[in-house]
């Protein structure tokens, strides 16, 4: 990529970035299609998380995402690991307990997953991207 000129380089990064938006915005379809085609609002429950799950590492790592892999650090970066994990656990259990209760049926629960499997895949995608020497141009 190095030989390439600058404005394809930057184009090239452009439609990263918006493949990244397309996949969190199909995560979020997602997540309303799982309420709005079964008529029941319930599912939404799981957009609590959804809030809550970036906050400990926004509040404790910062923008540091390496320390986020290594097992050793700070003990504010090792709660923030832990409350994501909770949040993400959370986000998987609410529709299976959901589910489980008959509040929802399968579709809903199939959807809600789905929309969870999307989401992270975009915040992976994201991270992968942020580590890329080549992405830094400016």
């Amino acid at each position: 990529m190095a030989d390439l000129p600058r404005h394809v380089v930057a184009c090239f990064h452009s439609g990263k970035l918006a493949f990244l938006a397309i996949m969190v915005s199909a995560g979020i379809v997602l997540q309303i299609l799982a309420c709005a085609l079964y008529h029941n609002w319930w599912p939404m429950l799981t957009l609590l998380m959804y809030v809550l799950l970036p906050m400990p590492l926004l509040f404790f790592a910062a923008s540091d995402t390496s320390s986020l892999i290594s097992s050793g650090g700070d003990s504010w970066v090792n709660a923030a690991k832990f409350m994501t994990g909770a949040s993400a656990v959370g986000s998987i259990a609410i529709p299976v307990i959901l589910k489980h209760a008959d509040v929802i049926g399968w579709g809903a629960l199939a959807m809600e997953l789905s929309s969870f499997l999307v989401f992270v895949l975009s915040i992976i995608f994201y991270l992968q991207m942020n580590h890329e020497d080549e992405y830094r141009l400016f």
